[in-house]
């Protein structure tokens, strides 16, 4: 049985500021606009899955952990909890997974208790010091047994269950999967309750980006830019976070350290996605860049080879300069997007190092610039105004 959701709700900031360091950045690049209310048709249907096939699932790669769900966080007393309730019977939540495409599902939710199931029916249970490794591994969309049986990474999955009241120990207590013996079937047989979510209309995908975002339980909704590593993850995308460390673009951040939000690789998909296309910019940035990302997985190697060369041509432009992109000490997403996406206007033009930093320090100074941050620093009118300027103050230095 499915039934139709619709999702109407404007979509809520993506993050509390005070979940993370935010200092480097300037009051007009943290500006978050709101995502474009769309009207989604999506069909939710609800399976009882056995713990085996849940499990084979999971080992077949068709059911994958994204990149941005945290690391698997549990210890072994609060795993052990949740294979007794399945073996004596006891009903477990639910999990919410999104079907990509045939025999492919993105875990929303529901992460711990399926890998639980999967590190029990292993044997194995990763040590704390592994969980970061264990992050890479699952996004590849499996855990080969040569990892899993690494000593170094994971020990023995016995189950640690406490005593009765009366100090009656528990019957599972210490047991392995293969230790169970009769009760292995009933194990294998337990059921939990998943809602498998598909788009149906509009055409593609474009609800996983609000799914995710709404039905995130972490505590600390997760940023737009988390969202997009996993949803439109491609070696392009790889490229892009690689970038993030490039020494070049840190001094022009002002930072020797990557933002453990992802905010700095945000300006980076900006400026490319700004460069592309800004005359066709319209609606909200937040989507603006998602549509990007969706034709950047399709990208050919040359494709991103140009995209990724761009980037570093203009990075070594600022590398003999104090960086032009810090207002008040703070580094300026908008400015340094809306002088990359000019540059890129101009065709990438040959410019003295101390000329175009000259510029763009002028253009920052002036009124007009001031202007295009007043309210909606993110509005297309805002946005295209800006880079604008910049390709003016650039083009007289050239």
């Amino acid at each position: 049985m499915t039934d139709s959701v619709q999702l109407l709700e404007n979509s809520p900031n993506p993050i509390t500021e005070s979940a993370a360091d935010t200092s480097w950045l300037d009051e007009a690049s943290l500006e978050s606009d709101d995502v474009e209310v769309q009207e989604y048709d999506l069909v939710s249907s609800p399976n009882d899955w056995n713990f085996s096939t849940i499990v084979s699932f999971i080992g077949s790669g068709a059911m994958k952990v994204p990149s941005f769900q945290r690391n698997y966080i549990w210890d072994r007393k609060r795993a052990s909890k949740l294979i007794e309730s399945l073996l004596i019977g006891l009903p477990v939540p639910q999990v919410f997974l999104y079907e990509e495409e045939r025999n492919s599902f993105l875990v929303i939710d529901g992460q711990q208790r399926l890998l639980t199931l999967y590190f029990f029916s292993k044997g194995r249970f990763p040590k704390p010091k592994i969980r970061g490794d264990l992050r890479a591994r699952l996004q590849q969309g499996f855990i080969d047994d040569d990892f899993l049986e690494d000593d170094e990474f994971f020990e023995s999955f016995k189950l640690s269950l406490p005593k009765s009241p009366s100090g009656t120990p528990n019957r599972f207590h210490g047991l392995t999967y293969k230790g169970l013996k009769e009760d292995r079937t009933s194990l294998d047989l337990r059921t939990i309750r998943n809602i498998v979510v598909k788009q149906t209309s509009p055409e593609g995908n474009s609800a996983v980006f609000e799914l995710f975002n709404r039905l995130n339980t972490g505590g600390v909704n997760l940023t737009p830019q988390e969202i997009r590593a996993s949803l439109y993850h491609s070696d392009f995308f790889i490229e892009v976070i690689n970038l993030n460390s490039d020494p070049a673009w840190r001094h022009i951040v002002g930072t020797a350290n990557p933002d453990a939000r992802m905010r700095d690789t945000e300006f980076l998909l900006r400026a490319l996605a700004l460069a592309g296309s800004s005359d066709g910019f319209s609606g909200s940035m937040a989507n603006f860049i998602n549509n990007y990302c969706v034709k950047a997985k399709k990208f050919s190697s040359q494709d991103a080879r140009t995209a990724h060369d761009g980037l570093t041509g203009f990075f070594e432009l600022f590398s003999d300069t104090p960086s032009p992109f810090l207002r008040a000490g703070k580094f300026s997403g908008v400015l340094f997007e809306s002088a990359y996406a000019a540059w890129q206007q101009l065709e990438r033009p040959a410019v003295d190092r101390q000329r175009i930093s000259e510029a763009i320090s002028k253009a920052k100074l002036t009124e007009e610039f001031a202007e295009t941050l007043q309210e909606g620093s993110t509005k297309p009118i805002n946005t295209r105004n800006r880079i604008g300027i910049l390709r003016k103050y650039i083009e007289d230095a050239v």
